[in-house]
């Protein structure tokens, strides 16, 4: 069923709800500009900003907003979102996560066009910048809860495409297939030395 703008410019219900046809919980401002049909970014801005005001969305960071305030939103999602542009959770995150790195990581580690660190709701975020023809390349790549997230063989190949000498604690584990991330560099075209097979 596609949306009809003229029906949705209405009363502020009629806006929320569209929204929720847009089965996003987190949203940027430009999203609704389009659906709420406001060209107008100061008209916008104060449309959002009443709607903060009155308890009935939350702003998150720059230019995005949530249904939900943002300690009830998962951590990743919200990173990906503040992005803007394609991403996913990979590398310290994610092996953290697996158990194949034993320290924490500082921040929730993002891949992306951008070399970024930004900070919401308390929570930490880094996205390495990493190549278009990389970037757009989906092998093991997983979505979860609606985000991307790198499967283990394809964060340890985004780990070593930025840090060829990273260690891994679990390195000699089975955690780790080797074999597995020798298939994921190849096919996303990552040059590696040093794969162990």
């Amino acid at each position: 069923m596609s949306i009809k703008y003229k029906d949705i410019r209405g009363s502020g219900g009629e806006r929320l709800a569209s929204i929720a046809t847009l089965g996003e919980i987190v949203f940027h401002a430009s999203d609704v500009a389009n659906l709420w049909e406001i060209p107008n970014e100061n008209t916008l801005y104060k449309t959002l900003s009443r709607y903060v005001a009155d308890g009935l969305i939350h702003r998150v960071y720059k230019g995005l907003y949530a249904v939900k305030k943002a300690s009830e939103i998962n951590p990743f999602l919200l990173g990906v979102k503040a992005i803007h542009s394609p991403a996913y959770v990979s590398c310290e995150s994610v092996l953290y996560q697996k158990g194949i790195l034993n320290q924490s990581p500082l921040a929730v580690t993002l891949v992306s066009q951008f070399s970024r660190h930004f900070s919401i709701a308390g929570i930490q975020y880094r996205s390495r910048k990493m190549r278009e023809e990389f970037l757009f390349n989906d092998a093991g790549i997983e979505i979860k809860d609606g985000v991307r997230i790198a499967s283990i063989p394809r964060a340890v190949a985004d780990m070593l495409y930025f840090n060829p000498r990273k260690y891994f604690d679990a390195g000699d584990s089975t955690l780790i297939q080797w074999g597995k991330v020798r298939e994921i560099a190849d096919a996303v075209g990552y040059i590696i030395k040093g794969i162990k097979s």
